[in-house]
């Protein structure tokens, strides 16, 4: 038996026996508020009774701002109240570049195309929090972790981004960022040119938390399901189970 595995059985209750409230374990201000405040509706219209974001380690009281804490924190942290809501599925939404190296798959994942880093780091949660925890309580994460930080999903659709922040004059310079990579996810190929630092040379006013939320609700989850593959396919996992 694994360790922390309960042989009870009504700790193995499934997503099908539970109301669908989801928790998303977020790591900063910026993603509590996209999803509080823009994803909430999409996923409440998915067949979930509630929909909140719950910020990792107190982030509000760090004296340091920035930076995700080791997974073996993280992942007890989720487990602690998966374990005090039975009725709860959790998913986390992080950066893989914030991702100390103690998160699974973390190392290996440099050795692999951009676009699997993220995935494999997922699939690694998911199989240590499978390892650790009842059956109960694993099946119940979706882990998921954005390929580069959140903003990328901004340029998923150029021009509604420029409106949203009241800089309609800006979308050129928005989508020539946007042209130069396969998808918006991908956008990030220096130490320099992570998405938010992009968009801090075309709009130096740019302020995460006010800005990001004002821009992804004027572009709509839909423009990013469309744009951005990989954040398709977690509201894809999410919405599966609401359904089941």
């Amino acid at each position: 038996m694994a360790a922390g595995r309960a042989s009870n059985a009504g700790d193995t209750l499934t997503v099908q026996d539970a109301p669908r409230r989801l928790l998303v374990h977020v790591e900063g201000e910026t993603e509590e508020s996209f999803v509080n405040e823009v994803l909430a509706d999409y996923l409440l219209g998915r067949g979930y009774s509630s929909v909140s974001a719950r910020l990792l380690g107190n982030a509000r009281q760090r004296t340091r701002r920035g930076g995700i804490r080791s997974w073996p924190s993280v992942r007890n942290e989720i487990a602690n109240h998966l374990r005090s809501d039975r009725q709860c599925i959790a998913t986390t939404m992080v950066d893989y570049y914030g991702l100390p190296q103690s998160w699974p798959g973390r190392r290996a994942a440099t050795e692999l195309p951009v676009e699997r880093r993220a995935e494999h780091v997922e699939q690694m949660c998911m199989r240590d929090m499978e390892q650790c925890f009842e059956y109960g309580i694993a099946r119940r994460l979706v882990p998921f972790v954005m390929i580069h930080e959140f903003e990328a999903l901004l340029f998923s659709d150029c021009r509604r981004f420029a409106e949203g922040v009241y800089e309609p004059s800006i979308f050129g310079d928005l989508q020539r960022i946007r042209d130069s990579f396969r998808t918006p996810e991908e956008i990030d190929d220096s130490p320099t040119g992570a998405p938010s630092k992009r968009i801090q040379a075309v709009i130096p006013k740019y302020q995460k938390l006010a800005f990001g939320t004002r821009a992804a609700s004027e572009i709509g989850i839909s423009a990013m399901q469309t744009a951005c593959p990989h954040f398709a396919n977690w509201l894809d996992r999410l919405s599966e189970l609401a359904a089941s």
